[in-house]
């Protein structure tokens, strides 16, 4: 099971190599094509309404709102409609609601969340192709950068030889003048 489950891993990582690679090959950005991948992906309208739920559910307006409507409630039965109650204190149908709001808002939740973390999983596969591909343009740039230092280096070499050669021959020539 390990096994397949490392060379799985191991396709996946060869596979965005090699779209790293064809992005160097055409040398265009990187970024710029997997933006065009995620903004080609639509999402569902089922997941537009989840993604709205599980927002509003998650936020200061809807416990206001609710907490109020909880007040409003217990208000309404215990103190406004006390001798004609449609749920008298232990409240069991605002139990059932309550009970039937959790059990579907849980869910929306979920798929919400679901849809999130793949995204971010998709979010961090492209900062992995993106750090990808700048180690190996990183990687290519020392290598012209050592490239370049060794011709200078062998250039200043030949330079010294031609000056040493220069210096024998001044030195041959003054040599050779009579002396004073």
């Amino acid at each position: 099971m390990k096994r397949n489950t490392i060379l799985n891993t191991e396709e996946q990582i060869k596979t965005l190599q090699n779209i790293v690679n064809q992005a160097i090959e055409e040398e265009k950005f990187l970024s710029v094509k997997l933006a065009q991948e995620n903004v080609e992906t639509s999402m569902s309208f089922g997941e537009r309404i989840s993604d709205k739920m599980a927002t509003f559910g998650g936020s200061w307006t809807f416990i206001i709102i609710f907490v109020g409507i909880l007040f409003g409630w217990i208000v309404l039965n215990s103190f406004l409609l006390a001798q004609r109650a449609f749920d008298a204190y232990p409240y069991i149908l605002l139990n059932l609601v309550l009970s039937c709001i959790a059990a579907l808002q849980a869910p929306v939740i979920m798929m919400s969340q679901n849809r999130k973390e793949i995204h971010d999983r998709k979010r961090a596969e492209n900062d992995y192709l993106i750090n990808l591909k700048a180690e190996i343009e990183i990687r290519d740039l020392h290598q012209k950068i050592d490239v370049l230092l060794a011709d200078q280096h062998q250039q200043m070499l030949d330079l010294q030889e031609k000056q040493i050669k220069l210096l024998e021959k001044i030195a041959i020539k003054l040599s050779k003048l009579p002396k004073n």
